[in-house]
């Protein structure tokens, strides 16, 4: 199984045997069990359902605690589907770990991006807006957005202030640096979606 579910814990730097410093980002990956199989006769396709990080039961609700003890495996604070090319050898109860990967491999990091809020089209698609001078009245205003009277409306996709961040986002080609098993951190070289402590899916390539 080459995907993982972690949580990033922020950047740092290492240095190869060059001396050449290196940026990564450190990610708390796993370990992550198998709460439930999926196959192509009874659910129309394989997958794995993985459980990631321990919860008390107080706070989960009584869906989530009775379907961990339906799979005889500790109550979870997050659940992830895999989906699976062909079935998995792996059983519910197994787990998965940062073992699984190696210095070296290539993997897709999926995460959800900083959320930024509401923003006018100058933070948001980068506009250099109007003159500050001579009062012009134009300075951070997206400018007009007709189109004449052909099609007499705002045509789709037009670049106009709203929300901003707070997507999914997968960033491919980074490559693992170093992996440290006692401690279930990834070392992924360059930077990753989301904020400290977000949730990602790490999938080799």
């Amino acid at each position: 199984m080459n995907t993982i579910i972690g949580r990033k814990l922020g950047m740092t730097q290492v240095f190869d045997d060059e001396g050449r410093s290196i940026p990564v980002t450190v990610v708390q990956a796993g370990p992550c069990t198998v709460v439930q199989k999926k196959n192509k006769q009874r659910d129309g396709y394989d997958a794995l359902q993985v459980g990631y990080e321990a919860a008390k039961e107080k706070h989960l609700s009584r869906a989530q605690i009775g379907h961990c003890k339906a799979a005889g495996v500790a109550p979870v604070r997050v659940l992830e589907e895999i989906r699976l090319d062909e079935p998995s050898d792996l059983a519910v109860g197994d787990q998965i770990t940062v073992a699984a990967f190696s210095a070296g491999d290539v993997v897709k990091v999926t995460g959800r991006t900083i959320g930024r809020g509401f923003q006018g089209v100058v933070r948001r698609h980068g506009f250099s807006g109007g003159r500050m001078t001579h009062g012009s009245h134009f300075h951070r205003a997206p400018g007009s957005i007709g189109a004449s009277a052909d099609p007499a409306h705002v045509r789709k996709g037009t670049k106009l202030p709203g929300h901003m961040g707070d997507r999914r986002v997968t960033i491919k080609n980074l490559r693992v640096v170093e992996v440290l098993p006692e401690e279930n951190l990834l070392l992924i070289r360059g930077g990753v979606p989301g904020a400290i402590n977000g949730l990602l899916r790490i999938t080799g390539a």
